[in-house]
């Protein structure tokens, strides 16, 4: 599956912004899907995760009540909401794919496969 990532920009500190993650390919229905972000100089973090058809999410603990992983299977697109943005959420946002089971969530990062190009978030303060 080939994934692409669009909707990153500049946004105050404060606001909201939301990323898209279209897939080619196959149907993502049959993929685990998540979000992961890169500051410069430090690792690529997951920031949240969907299972294949959206039934279980996961956050990691920086955005969690901030931001919403959805996805509508039948546009084979998964969604990152982000809300009260933070100039600390500044970073590069890839999204990230990997076939799995019913209701698997894929929270480490070496087990996705397939990566999008990365789309730049910036948050001014």
């Amino acid at each position: 599956v080939q994934l692409q990532a669009s909707g990153g920009g500049l946004v105050q500190a404060g606001g909201s912004l939301g990323l898209s993650c279209a897939a080619s390919g196959p149907t993502l229905s049959n993929y685990a899907t998540g979000w992961f972000r890169q500051a410069p100089g430090k690792e690529r973090d997951l920031v949240a995760a969907i299972s294949r058809v959206g039934t279980r999410t996961f956050y990691g603990a920086s955005v969690k009540g901030r931001f919403t992983i959805s996805r509508d299977n039948a546009k084979n697109t998964v969604y990152l909401q982000m809300n009260s943005l933070k100039p600390e959420d500044t970073a590069v946002y890839y999204c990230a794919a990997n076939r799995a089971v019913t209701g698997q969530l894929i929270t480490t990062r070496h087990l996705y496969e397939n990566w999008g190009q990365g789309t730049l978030v910036t948050v001014s303060s």
